[in-house]
């Protein structure tokens, strides 16, 4: 089992955690943050090291790295820029999909943070660095694109391909073969009927 290294020290990284010791039982070895939030030296009893050299003290040939970082106000683009600079430094990034979600699927990209009660179809394809929160719906042959973050109860419909740094609030519904384009935000319980414009905003019935 790979020993990790998870980015963070707050609600998020505490979640992964407790989600990655207790049901997948890998090894949690340090968070890691950027120089500049370096506020503590130890969260839940393991070393905080800064992430700019984080090479020197847990070297990518022995440790893998996990960036479960929410959406935030930039759609997940600071997650992303973590991901990508986690790479350059020659880490590879685990994914933790719950053992209590349905996945019918095997074509799931890296750090991507799945968590319980979510039912994904087959022929469903998973980008990289995704978020799904709890219990959200994701239709047959849809394809989820890097970088986006579905918060919970999302139901997205069959043959729907959502492009990259797009957000769905919770209870936001998707009708089947709608394409969602890049930098989308779909609010809470919104529904989508056609398909969105780069960097629109959606609310109520669209």
């Amino acid at each position: 089992m790979a020993k990790v290294i998870i980015f963070g020290v707050r609600d998020t990284a505490q979640l992964a955690n407790f989600y990655l010791k207790n049901d997948t039982h890998h090894i949690v070895s340090a968070f890691t943050v950027s120089q500049k939030f370096m506020a503590v030296e130890t969260f839940e009893g393991l070393p905080v090291v800064p992430f700019e050299n984080i090479e020197k003290f847990y070297p990518p040939d022995e440790y893998k790295m996990f960036a479960p970082m929410t959406a935030g106000d930039d759609m997940s683009k600071s997650r992303a820029e973590i991901y990508y600079e986690g790479k350059r430094k020659g880490y590879k990034f685990i994914s933790y999909i719950s053992s209590k979600a349905t996945v019918l699927t095997n074509d799931i990209g890296d750090n991507c943070f799945i968590l319980e009660d979510n039912t994904i179809q087959p022929f469903v394809s998973i980008g990289n660095n995704v978020v799904l929160w709890s219990g959200n719906h994701i239709g047959h042959h849809s394809i989820i694109r890097d970088h986006v973050f579905f918060t919970s109860h999302v139901v997205l419909s069959g043959h729907c391909d959502v492009s990259e740094y797009s957000f769905f609030g919770v209870n936001a519904a998707v009708r089947d073969g709608i394409k969602i384009a890049e930098e989308s935000f779909i609010a809470m319980s919104a529904t989508i009927t056609k398909d969105t414009v780069p960097n629109g905003r959606y609310k109520g019935f669209n």
